[in-house]
């Protein structure tokens, strides 16, 4: 009896140490944001600025065309766990930029989440955030993209729908461009929860970046294993992984050391 109540005891250490240790994993990074980060929890939506940030190529000195793609902390505390992506882009000669996005107050009073605008500019603070640009392309390959953005848009299957967590969200949306639209050659965020949320009750895909893979269970666990992206763990939509190409670390909530 004694020596069963003693293998209990250190099976019941153990496995507290591994809960433990997983917790501060996934959830350390979150906290670091708060405490550290550009995480403001006293922002109030209704004053936010939205201004630019003086990111996007200027239409006149750079009338060819561009694609970028931009990442900024969620508002509020769900910017401790997430980024919103957003991706901007204009054709040659054409003087302003649309931005493709997705926004999840849109299904209050409109039958998808989609938005498709260039009434903000490109590289806007969001909700008083500075944007990260994640990706940017000139000339031919910009057009490349932007010959097929409208399509792949209108093509996108969740518009209907919308979550936060684990997702459909708005970088569900930007992921799911990048995979119908190889030629954007686009690495998600580690932190863009909601990347890893796959359309269609899909179980495998192709990664983001169209170079590697990823098994994804309803967004909420899984696996990615990609040229660009490296090596990703998805354990509730939190990310925890090794970027190869450019050796980094990618924590839940911070992203790719030492980008955030």
């Amino acid at each position: 009896m004694l020596q069963k109540l003693l293998i209990f005891r250190r099976t019941f250490q153990r496995t507290s140490t591994a809960v433990v240790v997983g917790l501060l994993l996934l959830l350390g990074g979150p906290v670091w944001m708060v405490l550290f980060g550009p995480v403001d929890l006293s922002a109030d939506w209704r004053t936010a600025s939205h201004n630019t940030t003086s990111q996007a190529p200027n239409s006149i000195s750079h009338p060819d065309a561009v694609v970028q793609v931009y990442a900024s902390r969620a508002f509020n505390w769900r910017g401790a766990f997430a980024v919103h992506t957003w991706i901007a882009a204009k054709p040659p000669g054409v003087p302003r930029y649309t931005r493709y996005e997705v926004i999840g107050w849109n299904l209050r009073n409109r039958s998808t989440s989609i938005s498709v605008s260039d009434d903000m500019p490109p590289d806007a603070q969001w909700y008083g955030v500075r944007p990260r640009v994640e990706l940017t392309l000139h000339g031919a390959e910009a057009e490349e993209v932007i010959a097929r953005l409208s399509a792949a848009v209108s093509a996108y299957p969740q518009a209907e729908r919308y979550a936060a967590w684990p997702g459909p969200n708005s970088n569900t949306f930007v992921a799911y461009l990048a995979r119908e639209i190889p030629q954007l050659h686009l690495a998600m965020p580690a932190n863009a929860i909601g990347k890893d949320y796959l359309p269609n009750d899909r179980i495998i895909a192709k990664a983001p970046s169209g170079t590697g893979y990823q098994i994804s269970l309803f967004g909420l666990f899984g696996i990615l294993v990609a040229a660009v992206e490296g090596i990703e763990l998805n354990v509730f939509g939190l990310v925890i992984g090794l970027d190869v190409a450019r050796p980094a670390l990618k924590l839940p909530g911070i992203g790719r050391l030492p980008d955030w």
